[in-house]
């Protein structure tokens, strides 16, 4: 007869528990900021770096703008024809370069999945709509839903936030001005001695 003792069963349920205690000691050690970098990821820095002190922005807020518009997929491409990490039409694209907001020599609009031309048009795009709206908000707002919507939601007054009717943009400017803090906090030496707008 092969009879087992009433010990072993016990000895399964300790083993049991020290294994989900050492689960729960690794992950406490690993702290927050660990899980959260794996969803707030930040690839390509030097581009990110590069294209927002050029354009005088925040290398954060590109960085959210990427994460919002296509989650890190270079190959991303919109209903609308929006290509790249940044999600920028070819004829954005091209009316930043015809503009001489960006050299098309070395960032040719046609190339809009590269990494660093969808960050260099998505820049400078993003420095244009500041300029001309003096808000970041409102500079998110155009980014996502277009001019002529974000022009009719300023000219009502107040609070962009207020005012914005798509409950998709809504979302991708409070997405997007969280992240930038997100990615700040999590990331605070990845791009030292820049801060942009």
């Amino acid at each position: 007869m092969n009879r087992r003792s009433p010990w072993a069963a016990y000895r399964m349920v300790i083993l049991g528990v020290v294994i989900v205690l050492a689960g729960v000691a690794f992950l406490f050690l690993r702290g927050p900021g660990f899980w959260q970098r794996q969803y707030y990821q930040l690839e390509h820095r030097d581009e990110i770096a590069t294209s927002a002190a050029r354009h005088r922005m925040s290398p954060y807020l590109i960085a959210s703008v990427i994460e919002a518009e296509s989650d890190w997929d270079a190959g991303a491409r919109s209903s609308a024809g929006a290509l790249g990490l940044m999600q920028v039409l070819p004829s954005t694209a091209d009316e930043l370069a015809r503009r001489g907001l960006v050299d098309a020599e070395k960032y040719p609009p046609s190339d809009l999945a590269q990494p660093a031309v969808s960050i260099e048009y998505g820049s400078a795009y993003l420095r244009y709509l500041v300029e001309r709206y003096h808000e970041v908000e409102k500079a998110l707002a155009a980014y996502n839903a277009g001019l002529a919507n974000a022009d009719l939601w300023s000219a009502k007054g107040g609070d962009i936030r207020e005012q914005i009717e798509f409950p998709a943009t809504k979302h991708f400017v409070l997405k997007v001005s969280r992240g930038k803090d997100r990615y700040q906090a999590l990331y605070p030496d990845a791009f030292e001695g820049q801060s942009g707008k």
